[in-house]
């Protein structure tokens, strides 16, 4: 797969709001045989599209990419042939790999995290406003007209400015998606009536209290941009805080797991356990390694390395 290969699955990866980590080449000490430029995509389940090195050293990328997915971050990798090499510093990531062919390996894992998905229900100035707003804080933002219209299961936002249109369907249908927060751009006076239609429809309590209504903090808004600013402001306020690392808008709707690991026992070396990992059977054991060559050193006497 070719550079632009790689660079032409990005677009529809994004449209589609899938993680993943484009792990671009931008340094390479001979032997090796990459080359700077050269790139692969590490998706969530840990496939490598693309070309970033041997065996050995994508089985390193893809363990490291998952856990910069897992992060939300990006970082530079550098990988190199002398075992027991590892540190870590800031934004850089250093791993000892004994089994590659020779030189060192500087690659940039970049984890691409897609927006926060806000749906807004309406045509009215408020909503057009939440559109533009939303737009500017570089988050995934989208009209919708039709109050049946599937809601997204990474949906972090749904917003309802349709003054009076189609509000109860789509709060209870939000409600029931367990969309984190729900909310309806109305007066106090029309947010209790809304609450109590939702009540009759039998949206028990403790959803009714998730709705935000009226919408958006209060800090005296009064014009459209006003409402959209107090509104996304509450959105920022009520999502999760992650501590350790810093976090996209969305990235609590798309946290991938910490990978599971497993070591080498032929060169020792740490393993993503994923669908696409070398792996054999040894007795009852699923044992997983970072290339062929030590699966093979395994498979040729098993003995060697398991007492």
């Amino acid at each position: 797969m070719t550079r632009a290969d790689v660079l032409s699955q990005v677009a529809a990866l994004r449209t589609k709001r899938e993680p993943f980590v484009l792990a671009t080449v931008v340094r390479a000490e001979r032997p090796t045989s990459a080359k700077p430029g050269d790139c692969a995509l590490v998706l969530a389940d840990g496939t490598v599209d693309g070309f970033v090195g041997g065996a050995c050293a994508e089985s390193t990328v893809r363990l490291e990419s998952l856990r910069l997915l897992a992060a939300g971050e990006s970082g530079l990798l550098r990988i190199t042939p002398r075992a027991g090499s590892e540190t870590l510093e800031e934004g850089v990531r250093t791993v000892g790999n004994p089994c590659l062919s020779g030189g060192t390996l500087e690659i940039f894992l970049e984890a691409m995290i897609p927006p926060a998905l806000v749906l807004v229900h309406g045509e009215a100035p408020v909503a057009r406003a939440l559109v533009r707003v939303g737009t500017a804080l570089d988050w995934d933002v989208r009209t919708v007209t039709d109050p049946a219209a599937p809601i997204p299961v990474d949906t972090a936002a749904v917003v309802v400015a349709s003054h009076g249109r189609d509000e109860t369907p789509v709060l209870a249908a939000a409600l029931k998606a367990t969309v984190p927060y729900v909310a309806l751009v109305a007066s106090r006076r029309r947010a209790e009536g809304v609450r109590a239609e939702l009540a009759a429809l039998g949206v028990p309590q403790e959803d009714l209290d998730r709705v935000h209504a009226p919408a958006g903090l209060d800090i005296g808004a009064r014009t459209a941009p006003e409402i959209a600013l107090s509104v996304f402001a509450e959105i920022i306020g009520e999502r999760p805080r992650v501590t350790g690392h810093a976090c996209e808008a969305s990235h609590e709707h798309h946290a991938t797991a910490e990978p599971e690991v497993a070591i080498d026992p032929v060169c020792g070396m740490q393993v993503a356990i994923t669908p696409t990992a070398l792996s054999a059977q040894h007795t009852s054991e699923t044992v997983y390694f970072c290339g062929s060559g030590c699966r093979r050193a395994f498979l040729d006497d098993p003995g060697r390395f398991r007492s």
